[in-house]
Order: C-alpha cells, then sequence, then structure tokens
C-alpha cells in the first residue's frame, strides 16, 4: 500500500546473473597455463576412460603437473631465493647462531601456520589464478581481496626487485673491480647508477623471457631447483673439505667503512671450536650496503623473512595440477622443511668455519670458499634470477586477475585490451616499470624489509580469512586438509601481525592504513556484483553475531528512552510512493525498516517467490536501509494481517505501520517522470513494466470497507498507526535549499472530539516524537506546536472573562511540558474553536456521528443532514490548517480512532470517516495522520 492503496499483481521477471563458475573460468594460471574449465562437462573421448559425467582427463585439460614438479619444485625455488647464497652469512654474522636459530624458528613458525590455513582453503575448492588474492577475495569478499589482492601484487614487485638487486650484487662481485673472475682492467664498472643500469638490464631481460616463453620457465623449475641444490651442496662440502687460511677472502669495493678502518682482506679459518663459540651470540655492525647503517634484530630478521615468502608457489599453480588437493598440501610442507633444513644446516656450517667479522664484510663470501667458485656463482645468477622471474609473472597474473573481476572497475580494463595470446602483455609491462622504481632504492636489505611487510601482511589476510570462515562454522567449508584449527590460524595471525612491526613499524603502519583506505573505498566503489557472485565471509559472520544478539536481545528489558520507530510500511507499489519510501527511511531513526507488499493470490505461480529480487534492486536503487516482505493471500486485509504479525524476528518487530491514504488522485509514477530524482528504467524489460500502477480511471482494488477495517486491525494489535497524504509533493531537495520553507507543524488536538484536556496525551506526544526525529533531519526547520483552546461548557456571554485565564495556563502547561521533554518548539495559539459558536456545534454534531462521544447520532436529525454539518466542520477545520501552512514543509495531524468493528452500520460509518479525513488534508503539504498507543517518551536519565 502506497499514497495509492491498489494491490495489483505484477510479474516479475528477474534477471539472473552468471553463475560463479563462470568467474572462476576467467582466470588464467599464475605462469600462463591453461584456463581450462574443469566445471563443464565434456564430450568423453574413446579410450581415456573419464566417461562420466562432468569428469574430464587430467592430460586433455592441461592439468598435467604433479607434487613434485608443480610444487614442490616452485615453493622450495621460491623460498631458497636470493637468500640462501647471499645473505645467510649477513644474519650470521650479525645476529649469531643462537639468535639465528631463534629467528629461522619464528619464521618457519609463521610460515607452518599459514601454509596449513592456506591448505584448508585450497583443498576447500578450486584455487585459480592469482593465488593468495583469489583465496581471500572468494573467501573475505571483494574489499579485503581486492585490498590485499593489490598488496600482494606490491609485495610481489619488491620481491622481484629485491631478487633482482641480490642478482646485480652477484654480477659486480664476480665481474665487478676485484671481481674472482676477471683481470685486471677487464671489469664492469661499478657505482650506485651503473648498478641501476645493470638491475634494469635484468629487468628487460626478464620482461622478454615473460612475453615470449613464460610457460616454458614454469616447466624448467624442476631443472633450475636442481642447479641450485647442486650448487649448495658444493658450499657443504666445501666448508667440510676446505682448511682454510688467514687473509684470503678480499672486502668489497663496496664496503668503505672496513676498507677505509682495516685491512683489505678477511680471515677465513675453517672447522673449528674456536670460531664456533665466537659466532654464537649477536655481534651487530654495519650495513656497508645501506650506507653503513647499524644492523638490528629487525633488520636481519626483515631480510630472512624476505628470503622465504614462496609458500604460496605451490598453490598458484592449481590450475595446472592433477589433483590440487592432494598435491598442495603435501607438496608445500614437504618444500618448507626441506628448505628449512637446508638453511639450517648452511647457519650451522656458517658458524663453524667463517669468522664473524668475515660474513659482516663481505655477504658473498661463499665463492672464494667454495671448492670450485663457478656453483655459487651460477647458484646465485640462479636462484636470484629464477626468482625475480617468478615475482614478476605472478605480479603480472595478479594484476589481470584483479582486472577481470573489475574490482577497480573500468580502472584496468587496459590490461584485459593488451592480452595476446592468453599473455597479459599490459600487465607485465605495468610490473616492469614498477619493478624499474623499486630498484631505485639500490639496497637488497631495505627492499627485503619492504618485500617481508608486505608478504606478512598477504599471510595475515590468509589466516585471517581461514580463521574466520572456521569460526563461523559455516558447513560447505569442509577442506581436505585436517591438520588445522582455528588456534593454528590465530597464531599465524598473531604471529605476523606481531612480527611486522618488529621488523618495521613504519612500513607495517604504512601498509596496514593503505590496505584500511583501500578497503574502504572498494567499499564504496566497488560494483557489488562479485561480492554476490564469490560470497564473502562478513555475511556469516554478521549472521553469526547478530543472531547472537538478537536472542540476547530480550523484549522484557526494553526500558522507553531507548524507544526508537520500528516502521512496517505497506505500499501497493514503488514507482508510486518514492518519496514515501525515502522520507521513511529518515523517519526510522536508525531503527528497524520494512517494506511489505501485500498480493492477493495463492502460490501456484512460481513468479511469486522470484518477485523478491526486483525489490531488492528497488532497495539499492532508492539508498534506504530496508527490508522487503512480500506476502501472498486471498485478500489485502489478510496479508497485512500476515506482515503485521510476522514482520521481524525476536524483539526486532515493528511498533508502528506506516499506510498510504485511500484517495481518488491519480497515482504518479516516478520512475518515468522526467523531473523525478527516482528515475530510471531498470524496471522496465520490453513491453513489461514491473511493478505496475493504477492508471486513472481504473478501479480500486479493495474497498473503503476493507481499508478501515486494516486500521482498526493495526490497532487491536498495539501497533501505532501513520496515514501519509500528499507525499507525491514532498521534495526534500527542495527543502534543504528553500528559504520559504520552515516549520514542521504539529496539531495535537483531535478534530473529531476536540477538547480542552491535556494536550500531551499519549497520541500527541507521539506526534512530537516522530516531529523531532524529522527535525534532526532537517535541522534549518523548526517546530511549531498549535494550541487549541476549546470550552464546551462556557456560554458565549461568560466567555470574555474566563478566557484569558484559561489560556495562560494551557500555555504555561504546555510549555513546562515541553522543558520536560526537552523539545524546542514555538507554540502557536489557535481560537477557532472556543470562540466560534457555529464551529462548536458542528464539532458537537461530527462527535456523535463518529461515534467518538458518548451516545449515538442526534435524534433530531437525519444522517444526511449530520454528515453535511461534520464535512462543514472538516472543510474549516482544514481552511485553519491550510491558512498556517504556507511555510510548512511537514504537517503531523492528530487521527482519530476508526470506527468499531462491531459497529452494525460499520460500512457506511468506515466511507464517512475516510470522507472526513479526505476533507480534512485536502491541498495540504505532506501530511502524516497519526494515532499512538504506547508510551514513547521519558523524562528520566
Amino acid at each position: 500500500m502506497s499514497s495509492n492503496t491498489d494491490q495489483e499483481t505484477a510479474p516479475i521477471a528477474a534477471p539472473r546473473n552468471g553463475s560463479a563458475g563462470s568467474v572462476f573460468r576467467s582466470f588464467g594460471s599464475l605462469f600462463g597455463g591453461n584456463n581450462s574449465d574443469t566445471t563443464r562437462p565434456q564430450t568423453p573421448q574413446s579410450g581415456d576412460g573419464y566417461v562420466e559425467f562432468g569428469m574430464q582427463n587430467p592430460e586433455r585439460s592441461g592439468r598435467t603437473l604433479g607434487t613434485f614438479a608443480g610444487v614442490f619444485s616452485p615453493v622450495a625455488l621460491s623460498m631458497f631465493s636470493a637468500l640462501v647464497f647471499i645473505r645467510v652469512g649477513y644474519i650470521v654474522g650479525n645476529a649469531g647462531l643462537y639468535i639465528t636459530l631463534l629467528q629461522f624458528l619464528i619464521a618457519y613458525g609463521i610460515l607452518l601456520f599459514t601454509v596449513a590455513s592456506v591448505c584448508a582453503i585450497s583443498t576447500n575448492g578450486a584455487i585459480e589464478g592469482g593465488g593468495v588474492y583469489f583465496m581471500i577475495s572468494r573467501t573475505l569478499g571483494v574489499e579485503f581481496g581486492g585490498s590485499i589482492g593489490t598488496l600482494f601484487f606490491f609485495a610481489n614487485v619488491v620481491g622481484s626487485a629485491m631478487a633482482i638487486t641480490g642478482c646485480t650484487e652477484a654480477i659486480m662481485d664476480n665481474f665487478g673491480p676485484g671481481g674472482h673472475f676477471v683481470s685486471d682492467g677487464a671489469t664492469l664498472p661499478d657505482g650506485d647508477w651503473w648498478r641501476f643500469l645493470t638491475s634494469s638490464i635484468i629487468n628487460t631481460c626478464q620482461l622478454l623471457v615473460c612475453l615470449v616463453g613464460a610457460a616454458l620457465f614454469a616447466k624448467t623449475s624442476v631443472l633450475i631447483l636442481g642447479t641450485v641444490t647442486i650448487s649448495l651442496l658444493a658450499t657443504y662440502i666445501s666448508f667440510l673439505s676446505l682448511s682454510g687460511t688467514n687473509d684470503t677472502i678480499p672486502v668489497p669495493l663496496q664496503n668503505t667503512y672496513y676498507n677505509e678502518t682495516s685491512s683489505h682482506f678477511l680471515p677465513y679459518t675453517g672447522l673449528s671450536a674456536n670460531t664456533l663459540s665466537d659466532n654464537l651470540g649477536e655481534q651487530y655492525g654495519h650495513d656497508y650496503t645501506s650506507n653503513n647503517k647499524m644492523v638490528d634484530f629487525a633488520t636481519t630478521f626483515g631480510v630472512l623473512f624476505s628470503g622465504v615468502t614462496g609458500i604460496m608457489a605451490g598453490a598458484n599453480m592449481s590450475g595446472e595440477l592433477k589433483n590440487p588437493a592432494k598435491s598442495i598440501p603435501w607438496g608445500t610442507l614437504s618444500a618448507v622443511a626441506f628448505t628449512f633444513v637446508s638453511y639450517i644446516i648452511l647457519s650451522f656450517l656458517m658458524s663453524c668455519t667463517t669468522p664473524g667479522v668475515t660474513m659482516r664484510n663481505n655477504y658473498l663470501f661463499l665463492m672464494p670458499v667454495n671448492v670450485w667458485p663457478p656453483f655459487t656463482a651460477i647458484g646465485i645468477l640462479t636462484a636470484t634470477f629464477s626468482t625475480g622471474l617468478s615475482n614478476l609473472i605472478g605480479s603480472s597474473r595478479i594484476l589481470e586477475a584483479l582486472s577481470k573481476d573489475q574490482v577497480f572497475g573500468s580502472l584496468l580494463n587496459f590490461v584485459l585490451h593488451g592480452t595476446w595470446k592468453g599473455n597479459p602483455i599490459a600487465a607485465v609491462a605495468v610490473s616492469w616499470v614498477m619493478v624499474e622504481c623499486i630498484l631505485l632504492i639500490g639496497s637488497f636489505n631495505i627492499i627485503a624489509q619492504i618485500n617481508s611487510v608486505l608478504f606478512m601482511l598477504s599471510y595475515l589476510a590468509t589466516n585471517l580469512a581461514c580463521l574466520g570462515i572456521e569460526l563461523t562454522g559455516a558447513p560447505n567449508f569442509r577442506p581436505l586438509f585436517k591438520y588445522f584449527t582455528w588456534h593454528t590460524c590465530l597464531v599465524g595471525l598473531l604471529g605476523t601481525l606481531i612480527m611486522m612491526f618488529v621488523i618495521n613499524p613504519i612500513y607495517a603502519s604504512s601498509c596496514i592504513i593503505l590496505c584500511l583506505i583501500l578497503v574502504i573505498a572498494l567499499h564504496l566503489f566497488s560494483p557489488a556484483t562479485q561480492a554476490a557472485q564469490w560470497g564473502s565471509i562478513s555475511q556469516a559472520l554478521m549472521f553469526h553475531q547478530v543472531r547472537k544478539y538478537l536472542l540476547m536481545l530480550d523484549p522484557r528489558k526494553d526500558h522507553v528512552k531507548f524507544w526508537r520507530p520500528q516502521i512496517l510500511l505497506l505500499v501497493s507499489s514503488p514507482r508510486s510512493c518514492c518519496p514515501l519510501v525515502d522520507f521513511v527511511n529518515d523517519l526510522k531513526k536508525s531503527g528497524l525498516y520494512i517494506i511489505g507488499h501485500v498480493k492477493v493470490g495463492d502460490f501456484k505461480s512460481v513468479e511469486d517467490v522470484e518477485e523478491n529480487q526486483q525489490w531488492w534492486s528497488f532497495l539499492d536503487h532508492m539508498r534506504v536501509k530496508a527490508f522487503t516482505e512480500v506476502t501472498l493471500s486471498r485478500s489485502i486485509r489478510e496479508g497485512v494481517q500476515h506482515l503485521i504479525r510476522l514482520s521481524g524476528i525476536g524483539a526486532m518487530k515493528p511498533n508502528t505501520i506506516i499506510l498510504g491514504f485511500y484517495d481518488n488522485e491519480a497515482p504518479k509514477d516516478f520512475f518515468q517522470n522526467g523531473s523525478s530524482p527516482y528515475k530510471t528504467d531498470d524496471f522496465n524489460s520490453g513491453d513489461i513494466q514491473n511493478f505496475p500502477i493504477r492508471r486513472d480511471g481504473d478501479p480500486k482494488h479493495f474497498q473503503v470497507q476493507e481499508y478501515v477495517q486494516i486500521l482498526c486491525d493495526t490497532l487491536r494489535m498495539k501497533k501505532n498507526l501513520c496515514l501519509c497524504r500528499n507525499f507525491q509533493r514532498l521534495d526534500k531537495n527542495f527543502i534543504a535549499i528553500s528559504k520559504h520553507v520552515k516549520y514542521i507543524d504539529v496539531w495535537p488536538i483531535n478534530i473529531f472530539n476536540p477538547t480542552s484536556g491535556d494536550p500531551f496525551d499519549m497520541v500527541s506526544l507521539f506526534m512530537m516524537q516522530l516531529a523531532v526525529i524529522m527535525l534532526a533531519k532537517w535541522k534549518h526547520l523548526r517546530v511549531r506546536i498549535f494550541l487549541c483552546e476549546t470550552n464546551e461548557e462556557r456560554t458565549v456571554g461568560t466567555f470574555d472573562t474566563q478566557a484569558p485565564q484559561m489560556e495562560i495556563f494551557s500555555k504555561m502547561k504546555l510549555q513546562q511540558s515541553l522543558k520536560e521533554l526537552r523539545i524546542t518548539a514555538d507554540i502557536i495559539e489557535i481560537e477557532e474553536w472556543s470562540r466560534d459558536s457555529d464551529f462548536i456545534r458542528h464539532a458537537r454534531t461530527l462527535k456523535q456521528y463518529t461515534g467518538q462521544a458518548d451516545n449515538a447520532l442526534l435524534e433530531d436529525d437525519d444522517g444526511d443532514e449530520t454528515m453535511n454539518r461534520s464535512l462543514l466542520y472538516m472543510q474549516r477545520a482544514n481552511q485553519i490548517i491550510r491558512d498556517r501552512s504556507d511555510q510548512t514543509a511537514l504537517s503531523f495531524i492528530y487521527l482519530a480512532a476508526p470506527p468499531k468493528l462491531s459497529a452494525t452500520d460499520f460500512a457506511e460509518r468506515s466511507a464517512s470517516y475516510v470522507e472526513l479525513l479526505t476533507e480534512l488534508t485536502a491541498d495540504l503539504p505532506p501530511t502524516i495522520l497519526v494515532h499512538g498507543v504506547s508510551t514513547v517518551t521519558s523524562t528520566t536519565l
């Protein structure tokens, strides 16, 4: 029901959104693999053995990688990265063996708990391109997924720059001034800008590989890992076989601090108990690659963690794995164990053989102590180049996934347009440019700290996603990986959060603030379709918490001072009541707001259920914070009874029912009106118009008697009642800017039964409460309360001597009551009800005619004459109100109770009741007729 009360049935053809599978299919695999759709049934081929519906031969779908090649090799290679050959000595030499082992335990503890979360999420469904972004966005929703995905993109960019910087450092150490593989005079020039040029050349080579042979690189990861492993074994053998001598390791020319204060050679002892004893404790010194800044626990841990951040590499390859649910957990965990043991052995051997001063002043000392130095050179160059290339490819695929998801709208459309044969060339180019910018920092150790913080934030979000979905108890969360609980998720989350700030509080705070800004921006501007298709854990968490608090919200503990309107607005067609829907959204004062609609019919038609989709679209269009309830019943009255009794849940039940007015005015279509702020074509499907309205001249779908019966039912169910008329004239924008509109009017007099009693009865208090609520929305307006004095006992002759005293008393009482209620309002006195004798006589007639008086109809007048007098009285009351409404934005008028349902002539009285209300509200501003049945104001603290 609305400003017109038609209850027409309208077939709603809700457009169906694309399935989630269509979204999943849009992702490419991380290393340029096949974008196969494993959810679509394929035609079985002869002899392939895959004949069941929906199954594919893995060889034919592009899923050809097993656990070792698809997960173990990428993870192990990523976790070795640039750390294994060029920075383990830096960590051990500064932090000492004990602290180094502690740092490895902390780092791998965080990684182990995060791996448990990764395995749980990745074995609960298919993981496509984008890795951690895909997991978080499909679990936490588009806001967190988009923001963390963006930071994960930056993490991969920084990781690529870090590996390139390490590779450049190795090249300069080998082929620069004083290099191991060059003779005097045939060296590469060294310096900050020469190193930047070398890094740019390496970055450009990686760009060419990405554009030409990214898929080939993915297939050679096993060979690359084998090369790195052989080089690492050669390092172990060298430590055990060589008994080194002093002054055999040169000091890098870049280390100006040591060269200026000491000799140009560093000692190496080989296996020695004294060397081990000296290296057990911390001995923090200067970092010659970062302008000789002092090293501490945070910087060493930041460098260490940056080298072991490759645990997502296996999950990223799920698109190429034959059995992702099995390969990802086993491959990732085995790679973590393998690299952990390798690092521990390497750290222990370094502590036993190399003095701390050597490890602090030459980060690439492994080369001169190797039995065959090219082993170390090959290992460094292979590990750093492959890690940088892997991160460059990963960042481009994440950017491609963000663009395909339209997370940032059309901002990243150029990435989609810049794809050629499945290779996101534009995304690779953007990643390459970003890496170039990070390379300007120059220092491996500084870049490593930024890289560690960014990856830790990604891991934090992964643990948060798994923790949230585990705590909600969602039935569909059934991961095949069982070795995790919410405790492991929580420990991983807290561990990453704490260590982020240990590494660098400024970087950590900046990343978290940037993440929150992205979350807010995506929440405000990102399309809502992704959240509906992916699902968001926020919905599950909110359901979990709301259910708990609804059970705690006991209606028996309600107190009047915390009362707020909980509104059920009954509408017939949204087209004709847009201003009213918008207005009630302001009137609800953060309370419950339900828009109810009754359709007459039965449940034979399926379309009745589908209509809810259109109502939700209507709420989105109106931007109101409301729920919708649509019911189907045999009559309008019966449907309204259903809505009033059953809407809401627990203590969140409507206490105020709002209806449109029953009149003969032609409804206005605000969806089609050219000047309407609610104009839209979204609810027109070709020739079919959703939410149709009654056209001028069409008969109404229910009679006035049923309308009044609905009013009676509302009051019998102890609900406050409001009837709204003339809201098609409401223009909130005009009210906001107009200097002519100044007031919200309240008429606390029962015009059907005017008396000189207390103007602050329950109905009047309810009216004033609503007026004050609207005053909070329209702050530039003022409330006017019209004091209407009546004195039926006085004669005209005695009026003049008694009136002034009565007026003063009533006005003082009104002012005192307003003061106690903390309501600021202007009091306007109206004299017509007490001074006009004809007016008083017509009022008496109306009281008796409508049943407001104790006796029935006047015996000396027939019904027509009585009705005529009542109409004259209403017209006069309307004139009084209209004369004072020139500057009024909204009027609240006392609504007299409708005729009793038990009355023998209820049909006649109903028609007369509505006719009198029609006369009373004719040509007024937007008007609300109010009848309150509950106490809503409080004078107590």
